[in-house]
């Protein structure tokens, strides 16, 4: 990150996550990448505190193994087991408990998915399970949807963090109920509020840190870019910059236009002494 002074670097960087201070509001998912070595390079460029592991999603794949989780502790950043993958409540919590024993940490993205299509979080299974969970002494981070009543839910199950999603998973479609996002927001100030999946541009990221969010997490569209380390640090800049605009107190809009030079000692033209005179 560019050098910055230090209130603003308090204002930029840093969430809390179940109360630890996260130095970066990005966080950044490991699957996809064309090579282990371009997701590392995409990773550090990125500057992400915490990167995602889908347990069930990379077990099944062939560079999947020891090394592989090797290579994920080797990044040196905190680690995020997610449920991926998971269509119960009863799949989500068994795969939470492997990962807590396979990263040693208590910490998950719970994710409960009913439809395959849109991968859209079955808000029933999603309760149930982060109510487990959270007994067990776990600190879910659950995936869910932009409404009222399923987040009140899931913090009366006691989530202190809630991941909205943008739009459906991969989509790249972006912020699609800004409304929606933004009633959250004002209904849980003192809660960490994530948007998680369907951002598929840096402007997309700005947006959402524009509405107050605490952090954005993606993984499509930086794995998936031409240029995985280029899109990853332009994912970076835009999550500083939408930061930035909200802590800034931005402008209200309006629907008339306003003139930004004042009029006060601006010559006046009249036709007092003959047309085109001055008066």
């Amino acid at each position: 990150m560019d050098t910055i002074d230090t209130d603003t670097a308090r204002a930029v960087t840093g969430m809390d996550i179940y109360g630890r201070r996260i130095a970066s509001r990005l966080m950044l998912g490991t699957s996809l990448y064309p090579s282990p070595q371009m997701m590392t390079d995409a990773i550090n460029a990125s500057g992400a505190g915490i990167v995602t592991v889908s347990l069930r999603r990379e077990s099944g794949e062939a560079r999947a193994g020891q090394a592989f989780w090797e290579l994920i502790r080797g990044l040196g950043l905190d680690i995020l087991p997610n449920t991926a993958g998971c269509h119960s409540a009863r799949e989500a919590v068994t795969t939470a408990q492997m990962a807590r024993e396979i990263f040693g940490t208590d910490w998950v993205k719970l994710e409960v998915v009913r439809d395959a299509e849109t991968l859209q979080p079955d808000v029933f299974g999603l309760v149930e399970a982060a109510r487990t969970l959270t007994g067990e002494g776990f600190k879910v981070l659950p995936y869910t949807v932009e409404d009222l009543s399923v987040a009140d839910r899931l913090v009366e199950a006691g989530c202190r963090v809630l991941m909205p999603w943008g739009a459906p998973i991969g989509s790249g479609l972006g912020l699609n109920n800004r409304y929606g996002l933004r009633q959250l927001r004002a209904h849980f100030p003192e809660v960490t509020l994530v948007v998680d999946a369907g951002l598929g541009l840096p402007s997309q990221a700005a947006a959402a840190m524009e509405l107050g969010y605490d952090g954005v997490l993606l993984n499509t569209a930086v794995a998936k870019a031409g240029d995985p380390v280029a899109m990853a640090r332009g994912f970076a800049l835009a999550v500083e910059a939408g930061r930035l605009a909200f802590e800034a107190d931005p402008m209200a809009p309006r629907d008339m236009a306003a003139p930004s030079t004042p009029m006060l000692g601006q010559a006046m033209l009249g036709d007092v002494g003959g047309p085109g005179e001055l008066r």
